[in-house]
Parts: structure tokens; sequence; C-alpha cells
């Protein structure tokens, strides 16, 4: 893990699953990370864990629906560690519903967070990457991104959004800044997303389902791997499922 050693990795949505996985991993793998999240006490739990086992990290409270907070996220981390090498845009939510239930709130959550997050994430460490004429940042999609099913319209729409974001992304900024990009789209993981589900009939199929889910860190496992790649070698995407996912 030669190239992810010293590397400046802010993660959102850091306070549980992936972004947790994610940051505790990379520490240990001598990365300095950055964690933000709305959750402070879960943050300063996770930041004084992987400080006990030698690791480097600082934390930040921010939404990642507010650009105000995703520039002061990108500030803190400069003024912490001098650069920012990686983003993972990992924060997201998921209160999918069937179009019918007419839960229009919940739509607008999943586009603010799942779309405009990612973007707010994007503009805010983009022209320091410029600047230094190097960098990483990885989105975090999901398998709803590739197929979509019934009850995750507008979920699979943000997440197809997160792929053709990520993809121009790359278009527009690795062959001139050098600038990499890569999306990460996780079939089913053990997470908080499911906490987010109002319905009473998703509620039900999940039920059924959610033993099929696998660990965080195979997703963090799978972040590590892209981060270390020479910077010459873009990972541009990785779906992940369960094996015994259908």
């Amino acid at each position: 893990m030669e190239n992810t050693k010293n590397k400046v990795v802010i993660i959102t949505g850091a306070s549980s699953g992936i972004g947790e996985a994610t940051a505790k991993l990379l520490a240990e793998k001598g990365a300095k990370v950055v964690l933000a999240a709305r959750r402070e006490e879960r943050l300063q739990a996770i930041v004084k864990e992987i400080e006990q086992e030698g690791g480097q990290a600082a934390y930040i409270k921010a939404d990642v629906v507010s650009a105000e907070d995703m520039q002061k996220l990108a500030q803190f981390a400069l003024k912490q560690y001098g650069r920012i090498d990686v983003l993972v845009n990992n924060a997201g939510v998921m209160p999918v519903s069937r179009l019918n239930e007419q839960r229009v709130a919940e739509w607008d959550q999943m586009i603010d967070v799942n779309i405009k997050g990612v973007l707010n994430g994007i503009a805010a460490v983009l022209p320091t990457m410029r600047e230094q004429q190097s960098g990483h940042i990885i989105n975090i999609s999901s398998v709803a991104g590739y197929e979509v099913n019934p009850t995750s319209a507008v979920y699979s729409g943000t997440k197809f959004a997160v792929r053709a974001i990520s993809e121009g992304l790359r278009k527009e900024e690795s062959p001139s800044s050098h600038i990499r990009s890569t999306l990460i789209a996780p079939g089913m993981t053990e997470s908080e997303l499911l906490n987010t589900v109002t319905s009473p009939e998703v509620k039900a199929m999940a039920s059924h389902i959610s033993g099929l889910a696998i660990s965080p860190y195979s997703i963090a496992r799978a972040i590590a791997y892209a981060i270390n790649e020479p910077d010459d070698t873009g990972v541009n995407e990785i779906v992940i499922r369960p094996t015994a996912q259908p």
C-alpha cells in the first residue's frame, strides 16, 4: 500500500457503514483521513479509535447538502494536512418506495444528498486538485445505478446520475489535470441505509433479503485498491455484490 501512505483522504458519510470502514482501513494503511458527517459524537469516537491504533485522523461536522459545509470541509483538510489527495463521496440515503406512494419529500432528499451532495463535494476539492495537477475523486454509486427495480425508480435515478457525473469528470479532468475518477457500485452491504426506508412494503421485502448483505469492509477494500494503484492507472468502475445476490 505504498501509494496510499500519507495520502490525505476526505470521506463523507464517515460516521458508519462504508464510510467508517473505509476510514479505518485507509488509516491502517498509512493514509491521513479526514472524516465528515452530521453525527459529531460518532466521528469523535471513530477518530479516537483510529488514533489509538496509531493512525492519523481528523473530523469536522458537515452536511453534504450544504455547499458551504463542503467548502469548509475542504479548507479544514488543507489546514490540517496541507493538501487533498482523495475525496470519497460516500454519503447517501435510500428511502425507496413505489412512485404511487407519492413520498415527494423523500424523493427530494435523495436528489439533494445523492446527487447534489456528490456535486458539492467535487466542487469543494476540484480547484485544489487542479492546482496540484493530481487527485482522485471516488463516488459511491450502487448496483441500482445499472438496473431499475420496482420501488427504486428515484433512488436508481440518483445513482445513474452519479455514474454520469463520474464519467464526465473522468473525461474532463483525467487527460489534462491527471485527476482520477472512480465509481464504486456496491450491492447489498451492511449499513444504515435501510434505516431511512419508511415504505411498509419495502421494509417487509428488506427483512427477507438483508441476510445476504456483505461487510462494508468488502467495499472499503475496493476503495483502497483503487487509491493504491499507480497514479498513471485509473480504476474507473468497480461493481461489488454479495456472491448470493441475484
